[in-house]
């Protein structure tokens, strides 16, 4: 695997380098780490993952704090290795509201995993983990496999898409629909963020595309597909298995706060069980763990823990970074000016890490105006939040925190979709109703016309 610039920097950190030999030679071992802040943990995980051939999970304490890390993850590290698996729910269990992206998350992961694909990078959080999943086996069973050259006809497609409980409809713009007209058939299934175009010539399938449902363009080609149903709408005492069972035996799992995501997921199931009792929810408690059975799960695997000590028995290696956060700067130039030359005068480099050249080309102005003596390297990186490492004399700072920016997550197939109307949603609208204009805002809505 290629290495990363950023994660290159700290090629030859002594801590990183312990961590990363300890955990490899230790079987059965417990690893916990102290020190990290910032982004420092993603790139830890990063440094560490690209000379390992494990399947690695990382469990956050908060869905936010997921999604930051995945984000991280896929900047630093091969993006398409990196995968994201949600909660079924747009909240949690109790809740009810189910997501269709997530279960499309959620199914591409467990399919990764059952193809026998070890290496990985899953990252998840407490609301995901404690849902029940279908077994390897059915998950088998409710699967299937088109490659291009295969002899099938669009009816039997349709019979079998019918027996999957996918909806017909003239246009696909969500998981579970299907559509078909003339010698293409349209399919967007639950293991895939983007749905399949089925072009047929006879009773052959003579190629197959992924596209866009907001522009219809094709964005790519494929050999083979994996059609699924909605996993999460199969008969109750189908799902059964927990998400560890999943795993490769040999996969690295890391916590960060475990005592924390133990206590969550027991309260969820705590109040799940009371919002059953009482007839809010049905069948929910059911399709869920408690944070003392995840526990005895992952106890199985090879540990790694964020923090100042153990929470899973066994004996443990301890290690310390000596990182602190990324100052707070406030949009005070001068300020940050006098921080960057205070590292110089005491032998730290800085780095400012930015996606973007002209915010780089931005700070080069200013501080060129502040003070000229000012110097830095950029990166053109994402990251969410910059530290120092004062063992290796390198500090690594964020050009949204320094401009004091909300830094928004994306999770691909998650919130990659654009933010406009789909179709769906124009054609029910009816004439009166508000809605809101990229360019003109608010108004009324007159209707649609040929």
């Amino acid at each position: 695997m290629k290495e990363d610039t950023l994660t290159s920097i700290f090629r030859n950190h002594p801590v990183l380098v312990s961590v990363r030999n300890t955990v490899a030679a230790n079987p059965a071992g417990r690893t916990v780490i102290d020190g990290l802040t910032g982004s420092a943990k993603a790139i830890l995980v990063a440094k560490a993952f690209q000379s390992s051939s494990r399947t690695f999970m990382v469990v956050l304490p908060e869905k936010e704090d997921a999604a930051y890390f995945y984000n991280d993850l896929t900047s630093l590290t091969d993006a398409e290795i990196v995968y994201f698996f949600p909660s079924t729910y747009k909240r949690s269990v109790q809740y009810e509201q189910t997501e269709p992206a997530n279960i499309v998350l959620r199914t591409e992961v467990l399919n990764h995993l059952a193809s026998g694909k070890r290496k990985g990078i899953i990252v998840t959080y407490p609301e995901a983990l404690m849902e029940k999943v279908i077994s390897k086996k059915n998950l088998k069973t409710n699967t299937f496999n088109i490659a291009k050259g295969d002899k099938l006809s669009i009816e039997f497609i349709e019979e079998m898409l019918q027996e999957y409980r996918f909806e017909r409809v003239d246009f696909v713009n969500e998981p579970g629909q299907y559509s078909i007209r003339g010698s293409i058939a349209d399919i967007f299934s639950f293991s895939e963020d983007l749905p399949y175009r089925l072009d047929f010539f006879g009773d052959e399938v003579d190629s197959i595309r992924t596209f866009n449902t907001d522009d219809q363009l094709s964005v790519s080609t494929k050999n083979q597909i994996s059609v699924i149903p909605n996993i999460q709408d199969i008969h109750i005492e189908k799902i059964n298995d927990t998400f560890t069972d999943f795993l490769p035996p040999s996969s690295i799992i890391i916590f960060d706060e475990a005592p924390f995501i133990k206590d969550k997921i027991n309260d969820i199931y705590y109040q799940t069980s009371r919002r059953e009792e009482s007839g809010h929810v049905v069948g929910k408690k059911e399709i869920i763990i408690t944070g003392n059975h995840l526990m005895e799960e992952c106890s199985k695997f090879r540990i790694v823990e964020f923090g100042k000590k153990g929470f899973f028995a066994g004996e443990y290696v301890s290690f310390r970074f000596n990182t602190e956060p990324q100052p707070v700067f406030n949009k005070n130039f001068g300020l940050l000016a006098d921080k960057l030359l205070e590292n110089s005068a005491n032998g730290y480099e800085t780095y400012i890490v930015s996606e973007s050249q002209s915010q780089i080309k931005r700070l080069e102005d200013i501080f060129s105006e502040v003070n000229p003596e000012v110097s830095f390297k950029p990166l053109y990186k994402n990251i969410h939040a910059g530290f120092t490492d004062n063992d290796m004399k390198i500090a690594i700072y964020t050009d949204h925190q320094i401009f004091d920016r909300y830094h928004k997550f994306k999770i691909r197939g998650y919130f990659s979709r654009k933010e406009s109307i789909s179709v769906k949603e124009l054609t029910g609208l009816n004439p009166g109703d508000y809605v809101v204009h990229i360019d003109h805002g608010i108004g009324k809505f007159g209707g649609l016309e040929k």
